[in-house]
């Protein structure tokens, strides 16, 4: 039972960073529902790439229900959906929900408790609230981007965890149980408008601090967690691998050096004399080449040289710190990142695998009170769809 167990959340399927939070909140213990528009229920794996990457892990813990939104029958069936729940999830542009007749209006007027979770790029006002986007382009307009890469090249686009998944879903989530805390209280409902720029740019409330005292050089590489500093970087090794070190606090770094067979006086420049850093990183490169990987990790590994092998996501799940604290799990027969963070008393967990487009249909309706003589009046006339006999569920990757 986790620490969401009661609670159930409406979510509206999308793609990135709107099913991310609702994985999250799945895996805590709350009772979400997806729901697929009805179309979905006849998509074949393999044909919709799209949909075989998105429907899978991120999918997970959910049960999944198809509604036609054009068809008012199906809307009122959300309605009734959405009158006995505590939160709702959707990632669509501004205007969407509420052309539908599902906007927090109208909802919070049927259910006062609602927390009503918006998932956009660019929030749901200002200029930009209405254009298209993906995750590098919030980066480069909440000045992430431009401090992500090395000196002299253009900036490096670092997958799209910041801002779909770290400033955008995962920020959702946090609002979301914020919101479903305050209402327990209140007894009031409200909407949670996370924007993936404003997500991107909180992350970035450090490095801001740094400008703001004049304690960092916006050129990329230049500081010391941005890969300009020798002890805070990723170097080759011998076997064309990599490892990551971050001894940055004195006493680490001399341990660094001492398990290098170094002494400071042996480098091109003191820990903290910054004009002497590309130097001094040219020298550490130089010594990472001459042995492989598991050589530096059976001299650095269990000591506080602060270092780690850089790993691959095909190797990360049989290091053996992760496989000791069970940080991959396999469901449905893919390896992927378990729950996080941990509850001693009310575990997180995985619920279920990735559900097919409606398969749960039938189960939910019925379950909100709904007869099955409405349920099958509904399904025959396409208000709702069940899954499809012939999909089977879509890979995870």
């Amino acid at each position: 039972m986790g620490t969401l167990d009661g609670v159930r959340i409406i979510e509206f399927a999308g793609i990135g960073p709107a099913p991310f939070c609702a994985m999250v909140l799945s895996d805590l213990g709350a009772d979400v529902i997806r729901l697929h528009r009805t179309s979905a229920v006849d998509i074949v794996p393999g044909v919709d790439a799209l949909v075989d990457r998105t429907e899978g892990i991120m999918a997970r813990g959910r049960r999944s229900i198809a509604v036609d939104l054009k068809n008012s029958d199906g809307v009122a069936v959300v309605r009734e959906l959405l009158a006995g729940a505590d939160g709702l999830i959707e990632g669509f542009r501004p205007g969407v929900m509420e052309r539908l007749g599902l906007g927090p209006a109208d909802c919070l007027a049927a259910n006062p408790r609602l927390v009503y979770g918006r998932m956009t790029g660019w929030g749901q006002d200002g200029p930009y609230a209405q254009a298209a986007g993906h995750d590098v382009n919030y980066l480069a307009i909440a000045g992430v981007l431009a401090h992500i890469g090395k000196r002299g090249e253009p900036p490096v686009v670092p997958l799209n965890i910041v801002g779909d998944f770290g400033g955008g879903g995962l920020l959702l989530a946090l609002g979301m149980v914020a919101g479903l805390f305050e209402a327990q209280r209140s007894g009031l409902g409200q909407t949670v408008d996370a924007a993936m720029v404003d997500g991107s740019s909180l992350l970035m409330a450090m490095m801001f601090e740094l400008l703001g005292r004049d304690m960092w050089v916006e050129e990329r590489e230049s500081n010391m967690n941005d890969g300009g500093a020798p002890f805070y970087a990723v170097y080759e090794t011998a076997d064309h691998k990599y490892v990551a070190i971050a001894a940055m606090e004195p006493k680490f770094y001399a341990i660094l050096l001492e398990r290098l067979g170094l002494s400071e006086a042996d480098l091109p420049g003191l820990q903290w004399d910054e004009t002497r850093w590309p130097a001094t990183k040219q020298y550490f490169a130089e010594v990472f080449r001459r042995k492989t990987r598991d050589e530096w990790c059976d001299l650095l590994e269990d000591t506080d040289a602060c270092f780690a092998p850089v790993l691959t996501m095909r190797e990360a799940p049989h290091h053996p710190h992760l496989v000791a604290r069970r940080s991959f799990v396999d469901v449905d027969g893919i390896r992927q990142p378990a729950p996080a963070p941990r509850f001693s008393r009310t575990p997180s967990t995985v619920q279920r695998p990735a559900a097919r487009p409606g398969e749960h249909t039938a189960e939910v309706l019925r379950e909100a009170g709904l007869s099955s003589e409405r349920v099958e009046h509904l399904i025959s006339t396409r208000a709702v769809a069940e899954a499809s006999e012939k999909v089977n569920a879509a890979p995870s990757q």
